[in-house]
């Protein structure tokens, strides 16, 4: 480009767009001209491709020198839809969060709180998938030193570990071509960095342009990456919101504090099932699995307490016993409080309308406190029925019958709703010896009984108070 002077003026290779609005800028300014909204410009990196180059020469400006096979139009009739190449992890939890194994050329991010196990749960993976698959665990936080210490405690299997200790992007990509790993962890997404841009790392540009650059690595190779995610204080992934989106995959990894337990859970899966849960135990040796998740969500002990509820909740594709507790207590405020752990406040404000509603039960001058045992959030909606009978049980200090489980939906006119795989919710039940069930009329079996257990269906919400 020839300038007044007669000068070539150089090329832009940078801009800053809006967050919000995604107006560009030629130069980064505290506040958008466009939307008016402060400190919302972020630095990105242009790529024009240059005229004579093939896309080789491309990807080497990208930091990647391998070979890249130009794309072509196809009838969709004539792509193959078989299967996707699947690699088990040898963590059977993590590869049932995952859908069956990981799927090779995905892109997979996991996020949870400092400490939580991420890094611990991705070295052992790493070891044991280097097996079969060459790995490489890229670490931008620890030195090697560091890396080889942890897994040597875990007692890991570390001949086939390959370990890096890079932070540029191109760097690191230039360093695993000849290498050609089938699986690539990169510790953290937050300490990487291009030279193409001048921000720092962590900023939401870096994250992204070397999230991108790795997307892409993963889908021109088949190479399967995961990336580390640091969260905020309000846990969600540090970084733009783009970044949960140009991944095939965004778990995260929960456990509450001086609980040796922890739960991985999907948010979004393009390879399996959503909110698919895997549960591990924090050992010397590193994360154990659990191989019966609904013992830890329920109390130690069996005997039938007040304002406590058993229920089956399905998170992915498996059944889970829970405990729903309440506390109903006078309260001394002009305005009682409504405090849920573990399900949505708003939901318990509702439901508690509806047992005064169609119940007859009044809690209008009473504390009502509602928790799910064991950290786990409970996010359908057959926890309604289980929490009113809780919140009955507490407040007429009465204990539900022994071993009774619930679940159901409860309506705004005082139905009670079906909820999904209601015979196999009850089967789940009976295999932890439970022998009552109260549960939607729709979901009970036409026999009224599922392996000795006895089944009481139930259409209305004053129904299932008189039974409880």
């Amino acid at each position: 480009m020839i300038g007044k002077s007669g000068k070539a003026s150089a090329r832009r290779t940078t801009a800053y767009v809006c967050s919000d609005c995604g107006s560009e800028h030629n130069k980064w300014q505290g506040q958008c001209t466009d939307c008016g909204l402060w400190n919302t410009l972020s630095e990105i990196a242009l790529e024009s491709p240059v005229p004579g180059k093939s896309g080789v020469a491309q990807s080497r400006r990208s930091g990647w020198a391998g070979k890249i096979d130009p794309p072509a139009i196809t009838a969709l009739k004539d792509v193959s839809v078989s299967a996707e190449s699947r690699e088990s992890t040898g963590i059977g939890e993590l590869d049932r969060v995952l859908g069956g194994g990981l799927v090779l050329g995905s892109v997979v991010l996991v996020g949870g709180d400092p400490g939580i196990g991420k890094s611990t749960l991705l070295l052992q993976a790493t070891a044991l998938m280097a097996q079969s698959v060459p790995g490489l665990y890229v670490t931008g936080e620890e030195s090697l030193a560091q890396v080889a210490g942890r897994a040597v405690r875990l007692g890991l299997p570390v001949e086939g570990v390959h370990a890096l200790a890079e932070t540029c992007i191109e760097r690191i990509l230039e360093q695993a071509a000849p290498m050609g790993p089938r699986l690539i962890v990169a510790d953290s997404i937050q300490t990487l960095w291009t030279e193409t841009l001048t921000a720092a790392p962590g900023s939401v540009s870096q994250v992204r342009e070397s999230a991108a650059r790795l997307v892409r690595y993963a889908k021109e190779t088949g190479t399967a990456v995961f990336l580390v995610g640091h969260v905020t204080k309000e846990g969600g992934i540090a970084g733009p919101r783009v970044l949960e989106h140009m991944v095939d995959a965004v778990l995260y990894f929960e456990g509450e504090s001086g609980s040796r337990f922890r739960v991985l859970r999907a948010f979004k899966n393009r390879f399996g099932a959503v909110n698919e849960l895997g549960v591990f135990a924090m050992a010397d040796k590193g994360l154990r699995e659990v191989p019966n998740p609904s013992a830890i969500f329920l109390s130690g002990s069996r005997e039938a307490q007040p304002g406590s509820c058993v229920m089956v909740t399905r998170e992915g594709t498996r059944p889970l016993m829970v405990e729903v507790q309440a506390l109903v207590d006078h309260s001394p405020l002009s305005n009682p409080r409504r405090v849920a752990v573990g399900m949505e406040g708003n939901r318990l404000a509702m439901l508690l309308a509806v047992l005064h509603r169609h119940g007859g039960v009044a809690v209008g001058d009473q504390d009502v406190f509602v928790n799910v045992v064991g950290g786990i959030r409970v996010q359908e909606t057959a926890v309604d029925l289980p929490l009113l009978l809780a919140v009955l049980s507490s407040l007429r200090d009465r204990p539900l019958g022994d071993m009774t489980v619930a679940f159901g939906e409860v309506g705004l006119s005082g139905e009670i709703r079906p909820v999904p795989n209601g015979e196999e919710r009850l089967k789940e039940a009976a295999t932890h010896g439970f022998k009552r069930a109260i549960v939607p009329k729709a979901n009970a079996p036409k026999s009224g009984r599922v392996a000795g257990m006895e089944v009481i269906a139930v259409e209305r919400l004053a129904d299932a108070l008189e039974h409880a």
